[in-house]
């Protein structure tokens, strides 16, 4: 039955994966979307830190974290963002759901395997820009997503290695529908069918330090590879007095030319201390490349692209991982804070991420399976400028199952 469960979500995930946008913010726009948390819930209520790894749960920020797992370990995570949006003169409210992962780990004595499937990036958004001249109405959906396989190798009980080959896939649609006439608007549409390989090469050395402590430390860098860009637009002219705007004539096929734009390079170091199986803290920081970053074949003067830059403080709690008698003494309790230079800048302003998470990780069945539980508050950008200021919410739930696949069996 677990392996059914397991062949039915993934058959699931990706019939979904192309349809899915898990935004509405104006800000996924520009370049490839706005960039998912490519990590576990676990992971997310901790700040986003990569840092930590064990035998029961996986972690998709460092593929050298396979190497410890010791069952078959699936996961699978969802999540629901509510945001306000706010600019200096009026508000809205916005949601949107989606599936975050899905991925399986199997250990293979030193060796530790996983692979699965992650939306990168993710774009939906939908705004009116009005001049003297006219009005302008924006809408795109789409995004980038991840299928990979990775490969870990314990070097020694200390210290373990990883690859993961990541094969990028997806589109990006966007139309601009402009009406100056009181019956006709030009609309154009243009889309973007994104493919190209990417590699993370991870590290991971833990030792105790005395009886009690522990060292943990984390290094990840992505690779910076051209992802190619086959893009097409149309012009044509909307009746807008036909039932629910959708007759278009005089459609023209407009040559663009295919783009490659470099995906950024990224390098991630992290340390954390505590006790094994009770506490731990630690702290991450991020930098990458994105000021190599193009908009595909879309231009914006207005645009800009910086390095960017990524600081994360978490860690966990667990009472007494032993005790059979009180449950609540056997939850992990989360929680973490970031702070995100998204590199992305407009109108000269940068656009900066904050937020805060917390989260509990519920033991569920006989091995060490459980289900992960949490909530992020934070804040994208700012008012400054005209511009858009995003306060959000966004719950998350992660179900993270165990099993034995390959035991020898003692009696037939």
């Amino acid at each position: 039955m677990f392996r059914q469960i397991i062949a039915g979500v993934f058959i699931l995930f990706s019939a979904l994966s192309f349809a899915q946008e898990g935004t509405t913010s104006p800000y996924s726009y520009y370049g490839i979307g706005i960039l998912k948390f490519h990590g576990t819930a676990e992971n997310r209520a901790m700040g986003g830190i990569g840092v930590f790894s064990d035998s029961i749960h996986l972690n998709l920020q460092n593929p050298a974290a396979y190497a410890d797992l010791r069952l078959i370990n699936f996961s699978v995570g969802a999540s629901h963002k509510a945001t306000t949006q706010k600019n200096e003169a009026a508000s809205q409210n916005t949601s949107a759901t989606s599936l975050d992962y899905l991925a399986i780990g199997i250990p293979m004595g030193k060796f530790g395997l996983g692979f699965g499937l992650i939306p990168y990036t993710s774009v939906g958004y939908d705004f009116l820009s009005e001049t003297e001249s006219g009005s302008t109405y924006y809408t795109g959906n789409g995004g980038l997503n991840k299928a990979f396989l990775s490969l870990a190798y314990q070097v020694t009980p200390e210290l373990n290695v990883g690859v993961d080959a990541n094969y990028n896939f997806g589109k990006i649609e966007n139309t601009a529908t402009t009406q100056r006439e009181f019956q006709k608007a030009t609309q154009v549409f243009n889309r973007s069918d994104l493919l190209g390989f990417t590699y993370n090469f991870g590290a991971m050395y833990k030792r105790m330090l005395n009886e009690n402590l522990q060292l943990s430390t984390s290094l990840v860098y992505t690779v910076g590879t051209n992802i190619t860009s086959e893009n097409s637009r149309t012009i044509s002219v909307l009746d807008l007095s036909t039932p629910n705007n959708t007759n278009l004539t005089d459609i023209r096929n407009i040559a663009v030319g295919d783009t490659n734009f470099k995906f950024p390079s990224e390098f991630t170091v992290g340390a954390g201390i505590g006790k094994p199986k009770h506490w731990a803290i630690a702290a991450e920081y991020s930098n990458e490349k994105t000021s190599s970053f193009t908009n595909r074949s879309l231009t914006d003067e207005n645009v800009s692209y910086t390095n960017a830059n990524k600081a994360r403080l978490g860690g966990y709690f667990i009472p007494n991982y032993n005790s059979f008698g009180n449950y609540f003494q056997r939850v992990v309790y989360r929680a973490g804070i970031r702070f995100e230079e998204t590199g992305l800048n407009v109108g000269g302003k940068d656009i900066d991420e904050f937020g805060i998470s917390f989260g509990v990780g519920l033991p569920v069945g006989r091995l060490f399976s459980n289900v992960n539980i949490g909530v992020e508050v934070g804040r994208r950008g700012t008012t400054d400028l005209g511009l858009i200021q995003e306060n959000f919410v966004n719950t998350f739930l992660s179900f993270s199952l165990n099993d034995r696949w390959f035991e020898k069996r003692l009696y037939d």
